[in-house]
Formats: structure tokens, C-alpha cells, sequence
């Protein structure tokens, strides 16, 4: 049998190609660029889809028109209405039918929408406007909203409703990190706790709406 040494450097490159790759980086939808882990996203509002996007596209789609208007840079504030409450009945008006949903306002189509987080991801469903005015039409968190880049997010627990205004690429996290985790009907007991540690995480993250603001 012929046998033939391996060099060091050959011993290292073996090595190297049975290991695998190390991630590539995430890159800027629009420029290329690649990005560091917590960059910000870009909403395409006609395709209704997120991107990534480096510090200065996000910088330049901040402004009122740009790209007449195509992409939004999603802001990164997270705010609560210690003042303001959701009770229980707006679930029932709005006909939610699970624990955890996001609402935002589609600017394109003019249309309010709700989304349920779940196994498949995201179930999609159209708000009548009369009954978001009748269970949020005092909620000045959702006064506040931004169409497009920004959703209410609501979970009621033990007849408690939690209330966040968050940018709309963390509702999309957290339909992520559930899928991942989702059995049975409803959630079971993994997603139960993910749902926990992310709204204490929200709760940490947020601050207070202030007294007097604008979208």
C-alpha cells in the first residue's frame, strides 16, 4: 500500500474544509455593504417585505419622500401609556382569536391589519375600521403609530392586556422565534416562555410615551 505524508499545512487544510463555514454577514439590501449583528431594516411598503439596511441607507430613507417614497427606515423606539390600558373587551371587538397579535396600518393598500403569530408563522387578518376606533380609538399608543414601520403588539395573560408600540421588524423576530419553538395548539410550554422572555425584554427596552407627540 502506498502511503504519503501530510504535510502541517495540509494537516490544517483537512481540518479547515471538514469544519464548516463560518456565516456569511448579513449585507445592506440596497448597497451591499455587509452589516454588523443589530442593524436596522428598511420596509419596502410595495412589496411589503424587510430589509436589511447599513447606517447610511437607513439614514437616507429617513427622509419624508425618498425613493418617492418606496422604502421606510423602521424606527427603534419602543414605547408604553403608563396611563393607557387595553382591557379584555377590545379582544372580543376586534375578534382576536389567540393571546399574542400586532396591528399596524398598511399605507399602500389603506388598510388595517392584524397578525397571529403561530407554527407557520404569521396568520394575516383585515381590521374594519369601526372596530379598531371602537377598541383603540382612545389608545394613544395607537394614535402614535407609524404606518408601516411601526405595530402595536398585545398580549393578554390572566386578564391582563400588555400594550407596546414597537418597530415592525421585532414583531417579525418574535413570529420567528416562535415558529421555532411552537407545539401543539398553543404553543405549549416552550413558546409560553419565549412569549415571557421576550415581552420582559420589551418591558426593559421600553419607555415611557411622552406627553405630548406626533407620528
Amino acid at each position: 500500500m502506498n502511503t504519503r505524508r501530510v504535510s502541517r499545512d495540509g494537516t490544517a487544510l483537512l481540518r479547515r474544509l471538514r469544519e464548516p463555514a463560518p456565516p456569511r454577514p448579513e449585507q445592506c439590501g440596497l448597497c451591499g455593504r455587509d452589516l454588523p449583528p443589530g442593524h436596522r431594516h428598511l420596509v419596502d411598503v410595495e412589496d411589503r417585505a424587510l430589509a436589511c439596511s447599513c447606517t447610511a441607507c437607513g439614514l437616507l430613507f429617513e427622509q419624508p419622500g425618498a425613493a418617492g417614497g418606496r422604502y421606510r427606515t423602521v424606527p427603534d423606539r419602543v414605547l408604553t401609556d403608563p396611563d393607557g390600558t387595553v382591557d379584555e373587551r377590545a379582544w372580543s371587538v376586534l375578534g382576536v382569536p389567540v393571546g399574542t397579535v400586532f396591528l399596524f396600518r398598511n399605507a399602500v393598500l389603506d388598510r388595517l391589519l392584524a397578525f397571529y403569530p403561530g407554527p407557520a408563522g404569521a396568520t394575516e387578518s383585515e381590521v374594519d375600521q369601526e372596530a379598531w376606533q371602537r377598541a383603540l380609538g382612545a389608545n394613544r399608543l395607537a394614535a402614535a403609530l407609524e404606518p408601516d414601520v411601526e405595530a402595536l403588539l398585545l398580549r393578554r395573560t390572566e386578564g391582563r392586556v400588555s400594550c407596546f408600540l414597537v418597530p415592525i421588524d421585532v414583531c417579525y423576530e418574535l413570529v420567528g422565534r416562535l415558529r421555532r419553538c411552537w407545539h401543539g395548539f398553543d404553543g405549549g410550554a416552550e413558546a409560553q416562555a419565549e412569549l415571557d422572555a421576550f415581552f420582559g425584554q420589551l418591558t426593559v427596552r421600553a419607555r415611557p410615551l411622552p406627553t405630548a407627540v406626533t407620528a
